[in-house]
């Protein structure tokens, strides 16, 4: 088995691989005051009630966009199998399947990565995948397997809880999809402008990316799938027909596919 650590900026994923397939997977919150035998600490109560066996735990891979954890989670790994992680990182990218630009190479998150390899190699078609996380990230992928740009917004939830942080009226509400636009009260007025609101940000920059890859690459926009992930796609899911394919586990089968050409094992 294969231990990998998706540590983003809100959450860390912690997925346990039996070779490719995805046997369990456990969220953290991400804190940076935690010490690597503090997150040991919590894990180790939650594998052993999964009944894992630490020694049938053969390797581990991270892949992070919070560098300061790295370190900690290397102790993480040690403690699980003595044996240094692969660390997702730029020494590795000429073994992918992918091209980057060079201005990209050492700015790219590792999850939008993890994101362009497995949409690459899943789908076998030039495509845009949108991630929803704590950034709302657009990736975009050519013809010739080169990954021709991201675009960045605030993801909704940051964007919701920065609504309400800043404002001295507005009520925290829920995030249900309204029944109109027209809002006659600030619930539905929230909810309007936040998910119609993202659902215009979300087709139009997909729309102009698909202008721009052919303009730039000549990869035909007809041929471009669109493929979301992260967990908050699904509020935009149900008032939308931009999405070709909804791939929850996209970034985590990415990781491992990522790992399998580091070590040379990739099938």
């Amino acid at each position: 088995m294969v231990l990998g650590f998706d540590i983003g900026n809100t959450n860390i994923k912690v997925v346990l691989y039996e070779k490719t397939e995805i046997k369990n997977v456990w969220r953290l919150s991400t804190d940076l005051k935690r010490t690597g035998d503090e997150y040991f600490s919590i894990l180790r109560p939650l594998f052993r009630d999964a009944q894992i066996d630490f020694s049938n735990i053969e390797d581990t891979v991270i892949s992070c966009v919070v560098p300061a954890l790295i370190g900690p989670f290397v102790i993480v790994t040690q403690h699980f199998t003595q044996k240094k992680p692969v660390i997702i990182a730029p020494e590795y990218y000429n073994k992918l399947p992918l091209k980057l630009p060079p201005t990209a190479v050492h700015e790219i998150g590792t999850d939008l990565l993890c994101d362009a390899v497995e949409a690459w190699e899943k789908y076998k078609s030039p495509c845009i995948i949108a991630d929803f996380g704590t950034a709302l990230s657009f990736t975009a992928i050519d013809k010739d397997a080169n990954i021709a740009g991201v675009a960045i917004a605030p993801g909704i939830r940051t964007a919701f809880n920065s609504l309400f942080a800043n404002t001295a009226q507005l009520p925290a509400v829920p995030l249900d999809i309204p029944e109109t636009s027209l809002g006659k009260n600030t619930v539905v007025a929230i909810q309007s402008g936040i998910l119609n609101g993202y659902k215009g940000l979300v087709e139009n920059l997909i729309k102009q990316m698909k202008i721009d890859l052919e303009k730039e690459t000549g990869t035909k926009a007809d041929d471009v799938q669109v493929i979301a992930t992260g967990g908050l796609n699904s509020m935009l899911s149900p008032i939308t027909d931009i999405f070709d394919h909804t791939d929850k586990n996209l970034t985590l089968d990415g990781m491992i596919r990522i790992y399998n050409f580091i070590r040379g094992a990739c099938c």
